[in-house]
């Protein structure tokens, strides 16, 4: 009888059903869309921001940190000139966080003498390969600073006598691709002009071998720029690691803070200092908590919508079955039973109607996903039953205030057509 009266529950309030299972469908539509960008496309955003942001974490020599004192007076270090050894730098891709460390820009300072005059000049890898055991990761100043816009093509990393000049330079000395700029000993090949925004601009970017060469100073590097894949920076990922207790120290090791990465390339190079650049690192996390809240605001603005539209149907649903809630009473129904087949009648609807939200979430998700980043993301089943349970949770929310009053009426009120 119970099953029966179920079925016809189903088959007499169509239209009822119907629209508290589209108020169901449309939030868990919604929940699926934010779960699944929100789980899947987080490194997109984050490659999103390093695309206008570049390097977040900054390498120089240990020994520049040495703070020196004369006479009450602090002074540059003698140590100043210090330099990383470029053969450490495949050290980069065997710490912990590897993988996150998606761009890597060594760079070597110097100054050239071009007809007389002075040009500042640096060395840098363009398109560069580092071997790490069995794999191989190509990067450069271009990974790493995505924003250059470049007139003609890079050097190449092998060619010794291939250089890119800063617009400003390019400018000043009437410089164009194609174009050769005479040294004290040699000449250089200009094969782009390249815009940076920034003091590059007035500088002759070079191979960094070939730096190396003209600086007298084999295998040195002055610093190193990494772009990696970091989390919003938070309260604990600024604590000192040496002040945590063995849990909280593998918590934040294990956690792409750009604190701990950096921490982790000190432990991979020990000649070195790595720290976040703080401007960058900000910002990134700003951004991605804004992101991630906006996401957030949504999902629960659409589970209280759909609670509230659910609520709404089943209250309308009672005043239309008062006369059936009063019969079942008098025939002997329990509290218990009349609020099973309630709650029942709902979460059939909530799985159901949660069940094809998830696919219709999931296909917006795709299509989000593909017109934002071009790329598209999968269907992750994973997160059917959070959003099974979600609906559930929707469903039987907005129903308890129309069951509570259900289990109040009085029979003998409700035949007569008093209630």
């Amino acid at each position: 009888m119970f099953l029966r009266l179920l079925l016809e529950s189903f088959l007499r309030q169509r239209r009822r059903r119907l629209l508290a299972g589209l108020a169901i469908l449309l939030g868990a539509t919604a929940i699926t869309t934010m779960l699944a960008l929100g789980t899947s496309i987080g490194d997109k955003i984050n490659h999103e921001l390093n695309s206008n942001y570049g390097a977040n974490i900054i390498v120089y020599p240990k020994a520049d940190t040495l703070d020196v004192e004369v006479a009450g007076v602090a002074v540059k270090p003698a140590t100043s000139g210090s330099y990383l050894r470029e053969a450490d730098l495949p050290k980069l891709k065997n710490i912990f966080w590897r993988n996150n460390i998606v761009g890597i820009s060594p760079e070597l300072p110097l100054t050239l003498t071009a007809n007389g005059v002075q040009i500042p000049a640096t060395g840098l890898w363009f398109h560069h390969t580092i071997q790490s055991g069995s794999d191989s990761f190509t990067t450069g100043a271009p990974a790493v600073h995505p924003w250059w816009k470049l007139t003609g093509i890079w050097p190449d990393d092998t060619a010794q006598m291939q250089a890119v000049a800063g617009t400003n330079l390019a400018q000043r000395l009437a410089l164009h691709p194609g174009d050769q700029i005479q040294l004290d000993h040699t000449s250089l090949h200009i094969t782009g002009i390249v815009s940076t925004g920034d003091e590059t601009d007035n500088q002759l970017l070079i191979p960094l071998a070939l730096a190396q060469q003209l600086n007298n100073t084999p295998g040195a590097v002055r610093r190193v720029y990494l772009s990696a894949l970091t989390k919003p920076e938070d309260a604990f990922a600024r604590r000192n690691p040496a002040s945590l207790s063995p849990k909280d120290h593998d918590r934040w090791y294990c956690s792409p803070y750009a604190n701990s990465i950096a921490f982790q390339v000190d432990e991979a190079i020990p000649a070195a200092h790595a720290e976040q650049i703080r401007r960058v690192a900000q910002s990134e996390g700003q951004i991605l908590s804004r992101i991630s809240g906006l996401m957030w605001l949504v999902t629960i603005t659409s589970l209280v919508a759909a609670s509230f539209a659910v609520s709404s149907a089943m209250a309308t649903a009672l005043l239309e079955r008062r006369r059936e809630i009063g019969l079942m009473r008098s025939l002997g129904a329990t509290q218990t039973t009349i609020a099973a087949l309630f709650f029942l009648e709902t979460s059939i609807l909530a799985i159901v109607t949660g069940t094809i939200g998830f696919g219709f979430g999931s296909l917006i998700a795709g299509r989000i996903a593909v017109q934002i980043f071009g790329s598209q993301i999968p269907f992750n089943f994973v997160l059917l039953p959070v959003v099974l349970a979600l609906s559930l949770l929707v469903a039987i929310a907005g129903s308890t205030p129309s069951v509570r009053l259900a289990l109040r009426l009085d029979p003998a009120a409700t035949l007569r057509g008093d209630a």
